[in-house]
């Protein structure tokens, strides 16, 4: 699998609701369950269509993409406040050891999933804090999202997971997507 981006050209595809299909609003803050206070990355944040759900519960939202054109797009559309933009690899984040009290990633884990990246998600989540990822089932039967052969089973992620220093908390494989929780 090698590593790719979202196309720019589509970007406006990823603020349609119909996504809540495969995460909700109320699933994804459930798992993250966002604190006041809190200080969360979206790693792969694109246009920002799930960081707006989690900036009203924290403190500060990283919205991280590797795209700056996503960035340009998401702010064209306006965005609260507590959002910070970071443009950068998931494999070189620009934030101090500990610095992060959650990370979540939307579809995107297929985009970044490296032992490098893995890594690096460990060093910035502070211990006891924790990562939700809910990403495109290798197991799925390819109705949307990459094609199969370009995504990950909830079992890689574990593994990667629990190779990087993280304790998997919660895991669940459904029709298109998994859901991977792990706490560090």
């Amino acid at each position: 699998m090698g590593f790719h981006t979202f196309d720019v050209d589509s970007a406006a595809k990823l603020d349609d609701p119909s996504r809540y299909r495969f995460v909700s609003r109320e699933e994804l803050l459930s798992l993250l369950d966002p604190r006041p206070g809190d200080i969360v990355a979206d790693l792969g944040s694109g246009t920002g269509f799930f960081t707006d759900d989690v900036a009203p519960s924290v403190d500060t939202v990283y919205a991280v993409d590797v795209q700056e054109a996503m960035h340009d797009f998401y702010r064209d559309k306006g965005t609260p406040e507590n959002v910070e933009f970071v443009t950068a690899d998931v494999a070189s984040l620009p934030f101090d050891d500990d610095h992060l009290d959650a990370a979540f990633s939307t579809m995107t884990y297929h985009e970044f999933a490296t032992d490098e990246a893995l890594a690096e998600i460990a060093r910035v989540v502070a211990p006891g804090g924790h990562v939700v990822t809910i990403d495109w089932s290798a197991a799925g039967d390819g109705e949307a999202g990459p094609p199969t052969d370009e995504r990950f089973g909830l079992g890689d992620a574990v593994e990667s997971f629990e190779a990087a220093g993280f304790t998997v908390t919660h895991g669940a494989t459904r029709r298109e997507t998994f859901v991977c929780v792990a706490r560090r």
